[in-house]
């Protein structure tokens, strides 16, 4: 992407002033996303981004500037705006000297075949279109139907004054339908999706018929459904998406981004018990084309897996450069950027609660009043307390160990740290979902997952009172 010659120099000119780090980040990325609205083509957008950020450390200090004009003026004009976010060194200041490139190596864990311009754009169109009517045909109540497909195609290098130089190719695909049902005054809006890290060859693996009809049918299940009760109860989070309430709630709260300011309720914990021992969270970018893998992170580094809760210990935290300078942590091979108009950051990859030894329709069994969140949506968090609330899609009101009936309107609320204290049964089948997560570094591709899990209570809102339950 650019010569090691002309690296070296916008090194050396970001370190002109005694910063004892610099590092350059550029990137080349393809994006595509195509939607339809009506039936009709609402987005056909094709967009290119490139550019590049130049960061420097004074201790634990950092100064990024970007820009996206990659000739050697622009690039040099970054760097020394940089450096010059400093004043100049003192007598007896040592400037560092960037070593030589060590050109790095990594094993290409993922498969990639079609690039989004080698696919046919008007096979592209059809799987729109199979969504669009797959979901009208499926009820006489859709009002609405928003099917999309995304691609992207990332090319990045990252070098810096170490002598790191790592390259790498990430590509993303992407699919899904939002639909909107109303009846006799009634509405209800529901969505579906499913993505990896791959290219458009995807799309030929996909069901899109199922991936329309099953957003239309958990929004005509919901429709006429009664509003949840409001109360204090025992709550069974299922599968995939359910994951979400650990990656807010808890996830956030052991990135550096949070430690390192002690800002987090995690602080000052690792190797202490924050769980019930059937609880093991990992957080893991080597999964072969998951949505959150990598094969280096935006810092140089191959990514790894990271055991973050073992047996309801503390074992790790998520750690970027800057949050292992002041932490004094092990890097994680977790410093990632939306793109090369944000710094770094210390980000989740694929997080998510391991599977456990209990089968769902036992934990149902034990509950005598109490709520399944079948499908989590979304919600908000404040990353310093992990005080967090999140929206229930898809609710069923547990009734004396049974599914009783479908409920809509629920919010779970609560605190990371004590939901986490409060998770008793964790299930046997894992499935991981595709998200976005947005935080300091912006939105990146992050996916969350768990097997079904069982919190002995959680507040619930809703619509009307009802007395508490409990487990078993």
């Amino acid at each position: 992407m650019l010569s090691q010659g002309l690296v070296k120099k916008v090194l050396d000119a970001a370190l002109e002033r005694g910063a004892q780090f610099a590092e350059v980040f550029v990137e080349d990325t393809y994006q595509s996303e195509l939607r339809l609205i009506d039936s009709r083509p609402s987005n056909a957008v094709i967009g290119r981004l490139k550019g590049a950020g130049v960061r420097v450390f004074y201790g634990h200090e950092q100064v990024y500037v970007t820009t996206n004009d990659l000739s050697e003026a622009g690039l040099l004009k970054a760097a020394r705006t940089a450096a010059a976010a400093k004043p100049a060194p003192g007598a007896g200041v040592t400037r560092v000297e960037p070593k030589a490139f060590q050109p790095q190596s990594f094993d290409q864990i993922h498969h990639y075949l079609t690039k989004p311009w080698e696919y046919d754009s008007g096979r592209k169109f059809q799987h729109l279109v199979t969504m669009d009517k797959a979901a009208r045909a499926r009820s006489g109540m859709v009002s609405q139907v928003e099917p999309f497909l995304l691609e992207k195609c990332q090319r990045i290098l990252v070098a810096n004054s170490d002598g790191v130089w790592a390259e790498d190719e990430r590509n993303y695909v992407r699919a899904g339908c939002n639909v909107s049902l109303e009846d006799k005054g009634s509405r209800e809006s529901q969505h579906t999706r499913a993505g990896q890290l791959g290219t458009s060859e995807w799309f030929d693996t996909v069901d899109f018929q199922k991936l329309a009809t099953d957003a239309v049918d958990r929004a005509a299940l919901l429709i006429h459904a009664d509003f949840a009760p409001a109360g204090e109860f025992p709550v069974v989070i299922d599968n995939g998406f359910g994951g979400v309430i650990f990656h807010e709630a808890c996830g956030h709260g052991l990135e550096t981004t949070s430690v390192a300011k002690d800002a987090s309720v995690f602080c000052g914990k690792q190797d202490q018990k924050i769980a019930e021992a059937c609880v093991t969270a990992v957080d893991d970018g080597t999964i072969s084309n998951a949505w959150g893998s990598l094969v280096v992170d935006d810092e140089g580094m191959a990514t790894k897996k990271t055991v973050l809760i073992e047996n309801g210990v503390l074992k790790s935290y998520i750690v970027d450069d800057m949050g292992a300078r002041q932490t004094s942590f092990a890097r994680t091979g977790s410093g990632r950027r939306q793109s090369y108009k944000y710094a770094p950051a210390s980000r989740m990859r694929n997080t998510f609660i391991a599977a456990g030894t209990t089968k769902l329709e036992d934990m149902i069994r034990d509950i005598d009043y109490g709520i399944y969140a079948k499908e989590m949506g979304g919600g908000s968090v404040s990353p310093g307390t992990g005080d967090y609330n999140f929206g229930v899609t898809e609710g069923w009101l547990i009734k004396n160990g049974k599914l009783e009936k479908p409920v809509k309107g629920a919010t779970l609320i609560g605190r990371g740290i004590e939901t986490l204290g409060r998770i008793t049964k964790v299930g046997t089948e894992l499935r991981l979902q595709d998200g976005m997560c947005g935080s300091v570094s912006g939105s990146i591709p992050t996916t969350v997952g768990q097997p079904a899990i069982l919190v002995s209570k959680i507040l619930v809102g809703g619509r009307a009172a009802a007395s508490t339950g409990g487990a078993k």
